[in-house]
């Protein structure tokens, strides 16, 4: 009947609402007191924690304080026992020389008294030669003076010490809390991936340091330290699921690492040209590629690989017959002046209208019957763990070429002169012609 009566009241329903409401906000100022009170009882707590740490660190220093001082103790101990046994050792000395000195004077002393005049002549020289002897000791080697000083001209550098007692004080007691992924701001594309994270509550932070692992499930290595959030990691292993993982530090230390964070790499590539030559002259999407030159132009792609299988393909869209193309791959140093294949670095079918060869470091072998005219698809198929490059024209295979020293990074290449126009093609799967197996090559 209330209820009611309320609803054809409109003024009447307003204020239960607004009591309502009110209603809510009294129960969160409840709750919120009461998360006041236990926070004062855990600022208690913090408190004596502090006091306590503060302690222990103080009496380290008094400690500390104390083995210095027995360590200095002990220094000028050890240079007065140096200093007593110096002086010892002079007073020896100069006890042995005076006792020689004054054998010799009574010596001289008795001959002096000798009253036959031939048996003083006699000795006259020796004796001679032996007062000689000992004022030449005494002027060259008895210098009446201590050989080290008795006093110790020492005064303990306190200062240093003093200032930093009279400037200690609190800093960042502890180091910070673990931060925490961010799972939905991470991501992997292509061979690269981008991880986020955010940091603990009521942390105090200097920076973070980033890890990852190789990809396989092996060590984590550093691959970034600053005071970002974000991070993102380039050239990384296709078809690969890393590890990532972070922690903060201030000056006091370092807070663990978080549990580790799986990110997966494309498994397929793509990918576009990379070259900056001026003789070459790029379509607007990046994908085809001609020369304004009869001298052959070495262009990259834009990735590299160093591990896993691996498919891509030019499609000959223009051709004159003449011209010359060389497919391959190559490091990232290759000459980009001359034909892919005659320089070191770099592997590569050579092809024109009629027949192919394969080149390596100006080497040509395996010739083979078959060339490219306008509108051909030239695959190639790296499989690095087989450490090979094969050829297709059109699907049939036209030349295979193994691998030597695969160390490092390998980047899809081809080097093309004028009259010739190549669209790249990527992000593809091998094709079943691809993973059958393998014929049978000969070395050059």
């Amino acid at each position: 009947m209330t209820r009611e009566w309320l609803k054809d009241v409109p003024e009447k329903t307003e204020l239960s609402q607004a009591l309502q409401q009110l209603s809510e906000k009294a129960r969160a100022a409840t709750e919120f007191i009461h998360t006041l009170k236990t926070l004062s009882e855990e600022v208690h707590g913090n408190c004596r924690e502090v006091e306590g740490v503060m302690v222990a660190q103080i009496d380290a220093l008094v400690e500390a304080l104390q083995t210095r001082r027995t360590d200095l103790i002990n220094w000028v101990r050890r240079q007065r026992d140096t200093k007593v046994q110096a002086l010892r050792a002079q007073v020896t000395d100069y006890t042995h020389t005076l006792q020689a000195t004054t054998a010799t004077i009574h010596f001289c002393i008795e001959a002096l008294k000798e009253s036959d005049p031939a048996s003083f002549m006699e000795a006259k020289e020796v004796l001679e030669e032996r007062v000689c002897g000992a004022r030449r000791e005494w002027e060259e080697t008895m210098i009446p003076e201590p050989r080290v000083s008795p006093s110790f001209n020492l005064s303990l550098d306190d200062h240093t010490l003093l200032t930093a007692i009279q400037q200690l004080t609190f800093i960042q007691l502890k180091p910070p809390g673990t931060p925490s992924m961010i799972p939905e701001e991470c991501s992997a594309e292509n061979n690269s991936v981008t991880v986020a994270w955010a940091p603990h509550p009521h942390s105090c932070v200097t920076g973070y340091t980033l890890q990852i692992d190789d990809g396989s499930n092996g060590p984590f290595r550093e691959v970034y330290s600053g005071e970002e959030t974000v991070c993102t990691i380039d050239g990384l292993h296709f078809n690969s699921i890393y590890r990532a993982r972070v922690r903060a530090f201030n000056s006091t230390g370092s807070s663990p690492f978080c549990e580790p964070l799986c990110l997966q790499t494309a498994e397929i590539a793509w990918f576009g040209y990379d070259t900056q030559h001026p003789d070459h002259i790029l379509s607007e999407d990046g994908r085809t590629l001609r020369c304004d030159s009869y001298e052959h132009r070495v262009a990259l792609g834009s990735v590299g690989f160093s591990r896993g299988c691996h498919y891509w393909e030019f499609k000959v869209e223009r051709y004159d017959g003449n011209a010359d193309i060389s497919f391959g791959v190559a490091r990232p140093n290759v000459c980009k002046e001359t034909i892919l294949g005659k320089c070191e670095g770099s592997w590569s079918m050579y092809i024109d209208g009629e027949r192919s060869w394969l080149m390596h470091q100006g080497d040509h072998f395996n010739r083979t019957a078959g060339g490219v005219v306008t509108g051909d698809t030239v695959g190639l198929y790296l499989n690095l763990s087989a450490s090979t490059l094969t050829f297709y024209v059109n699907g049939m295979m036209q030349g295979y070429l193994p691998l030597t020293d695969t160390s490092g990074v390998l980047y899809p290449a081809i080097s093309l002169n004028r009259c010739v126009v190549l669209t790249l093609r990527t992000g593809l799967h091998p094709p079943k012609h691809c993973l059958s197996s393998t014929p049978e090559i000969h070395q050059p």
